[in-house]
């Protein structure tokens, strides 16, 4: 995930202590009701896709996020060893922005 600073979670991260204190922190502190709904598994040798959704609320403003996402995982030797997330990152910084809901 590489930003531009107008969404929080976005950034690269290369340990778990990291994706701990950027990203999972963070989703608790300003997300309630938090939920990834897998649909599809696509793999191909070490390369595993999940297409899915997220679907939460944000805390400050009160809007709900449902919002499609895929992930992308590198698996050796049974360890996932790169994870790159694809997100719409506009309806995610949308419903964190006051405004309606």
């Amino acid at each position: 995930m590489d930003g531009d600073g107008r969404l929080p979670l976005a950034g690269t991260y290369r340990t778990p202590n990291e994706v701990t204190s950027n990203v999972m922190e963070i989703l608790g502190r300003d997300w309630e009701g938090r939920a990834a709904h897998d649909d599809t598994y696509i793999v191909e040798g070490e390369n595993v896709v999940v297409l899915a959704r997220y679907t939460a609320r944000h805390r400050a403003t009160g809007k709900p996020l449902t919002v499609r996402v895929a992930h992308h995982f590198i698996v050796r030797g049974g360890l996932i060893v790169r994870f790159e997330q694809f997100v719409d990152t506009a309806r995610v910084a949308e419903a964190g922005l006051p405004g309606d809901r």
